[in-house]
């Protein structure tokens, strides 16, 4: 099931969102505060996120400009702007589409779609607890901070993800990394198994990757 973000500060259009939607079929939530918007965003896992422009806080389209590069999930700006300047700031901030307010709930459920339908090709996410991972780009995200991974720490982390929380062996590893257990100096996968802990730590995950004498690694998040 899709999961549809409402990020709308009047509380009556907020819940009739939230209800079009379910109403539809879709899982529909909303973040509670807007002192920390993006990171309630981010613990929501959206797979869209319908976004006014005069929030709270942070405006929508400092939001949006803030979230594109960090994202792997398309924005629909809905607000009661109605000029073309507006509409072309809002895409030129990464927003995916725009429709002004008040909208008619087919025409908002049919863009919605369509967005959806549009990117879920293109969303090859992996999640452990918080952690996200774009196995097209490797792309991490942990709450509000992202950090781009070489290749090799991609992989290794894809492989870790996938199989947490359980222990991936070494004879795992070196097959999935590099296509052969043969001709692979053990050294390398300790090198770039560090890296790949720096880069974790670098978003606040410093101690998930775990080290069980004799058996492997393990990705452990949601215990930190």
């Amino acid at each position: 099931m899709f999961r549809i973000v409402i990020v709308e500060d009047d509380d009556y259009l907020r819940e009739e969102l939230i209800h079009t939607f379910q109403k539809a079929g879709y899982d529909a939530a909303a973040p509670v505060s807007f002192e920390s918007v993006e990171t309630e965003i981010a613990a929501l896992r959206p797979d869209l996120v319908v976004l006014d422009v005069n929030l709270p806080g942070k405006s929508g389209y400092e939001l949006c400009k803030s979230m594109r590069p960090r994202s792997s999930f398309p924005i629909l700006i809905l607000t009661a702007r109605d000029t073309l300047a507006d509409e072309l700031t809002a895409l030129g901030l990464g927003a995916d589409d725009f429709l002004t307010k008040p909208c008619h709930p087919d025409r908002l459920l049919a863009r919605a779609e369509r967005l959806l339908q549009t990117w879920k090709p293109l969303r090859c996410v992996l999640t452990v607890g918080e952690l996200s991972l774009d196995t097209d780009t490797y792309k991490l995200i942990y709450k509000d901070r992202m950090r781009l991974l070489t290749e090799t720490e991609g992989k290794i982390l894809e492989l870790l993800m996938k199989n947490s929380p359980d222990v991936v062996g070494k004879d795992a590893l070196f097959p999935a990394v590099w296509g052969t257990a043969e001709f692979v100096d053990e050294n390398i996968l300790q090198v770039n198994m560090s890296r790949l802990r720096k880069s974790l730590a670098e978003v606040g995950l410093g101690d998930a990757i775990q080290n069980i004498r004799g058996k492997g690694y393990v990705l452990e998040v949601d215990r930190l």
